[in-house]
C-alpha cells in the first residue's frame, strides 16, 4: 500500500515538473516565447503560448519571438511575419534565424531552404524589399526552387530576387495587420454602420414621440 502511494505521488510530481517543451514534442506543436509585442493569428499574446501548424506569428519593430520545437529553435526577428507549419516555417516577410537538428525547412517566396544533413545546422533567411538573403552559419544548406537545388556551403551567403508571385503574401500581411489592430467592431465600417443604425432608431423614436405605443392605444 505504501509503495503504491509513493508511486502515485512520484507520478504527480513528474507531471508537475514536465517541461512545456516536452508537451510540444508529444503533440507536434511548439512553444512560443516573446520579447516585446507579438501577435498570434492577429491577436496580442502574453510572454508564452503554444503554437500549432497553421498559426501566424508577427513581431513589431521593437520585438522578437522564439519558436521552440523538438530539436529546433526559430528566432523570429523584429518586424517579421512567419507561419508555423510543424516541420517547416513559412517566412512571409522579415527574417528568421533557424537552429535545427531535425532538418526544419524555411520557405520564402518560391525558395525552400533546408539543412543538407541531420547534423545541427544554423542558418538565416531574410526577405526584405523583394530580395531573399540566405546565410549558412553552421553546416551546409540546400536551396531549392523551380529551377533546381543548389548547395550553400557553411560560412557562405547568397541573395535571390523574389519572384512576381508575391501578391498572396502581401494580402496575408495586410489581413494580419488589420486583425492585430482590433476586433471588427473597431473598424471604420462597423463604426459607420453603428452610427447609421443609431441615427435611424433615434429618428424613428422622434417621429413616434407624439403617438406612443400603449396598451390603451395599441398599434
Amino acid at each position: 500500500m505504501r509503495m503504491s502511494l509513493c508511486r502515485r505521488v512520484l507520478g504527480c510530481v513528474m507531471i508537475g515538473i514536465m517541461p512545456a517543451a516536452m508537451f510540444a514534442a508529444d503533440t507536434g506543436a511548439a512553444m512560443l516565447y516573446t520579447n516585446g509585442t507579438t501577435w498570434l493569428n492577429g491577436a496580442g499574446i502574453p510572454k508564452t503560448s503554444a503554437v500549432f501548424a497553421g498559426d501566424l506569428i508577427q513581431t513589431k519593430e521593437d520585438s522578437v519571438a522564439n519558436i521552440n520545437a523538438s530539436g529546433s529553435s526559430v528566432i523570429v526577428l523584429a518586424d517579421s511575419m512567419v507561419e508555423f507549419e510543424g516541420n517547416a516555417v513559412q517566412l512571409e516577410h522579415g527574417g528568421v534565424t533557424v537552429s535545427t537538428s531535425k532538418a526544419l525547412a524555411t520557405h520564402a517566396g518560391e525558395l525552400t531552404v533546408t539543412p543538407a544533413s541531420n547534423d545541427w545546422t544554423d542558418f538565416e533567411v531574410k526577405d526584405v524589399d523583394g530580395t531573399i538573403h540566405i546565410a549558412a552559419r553552421k553546416g551546409d544548406v540546400l536551396i531549392a526552387d523551380e529551377t533546381g537545388t543548389t548547395t550553400l556551403p557553411h560560412g557562405q551567403q547568397m541573395t535571390r530576387e523574389e519572384s512576381s508571385t508575391n501578391k498572396k503574401k502581401k494580402k496575408r500581411a495586410a489581413a494580419a495587420g488589420a486583425a492585430a489592430h482590433g476586433p471588427i467592431l473597431d473598424s471604420p465600417y462597423a463604426i459607420g454602420a453603428g452610427i447609421a443604425a443609431a441615427g435611424g432608431i433615434t429618428a424613428w423614436v422622434l417621429m413616434r414621440g407624439d403617438d406612443p405605443v400603449s396598451p390603451v392605444k395599441p398599434k
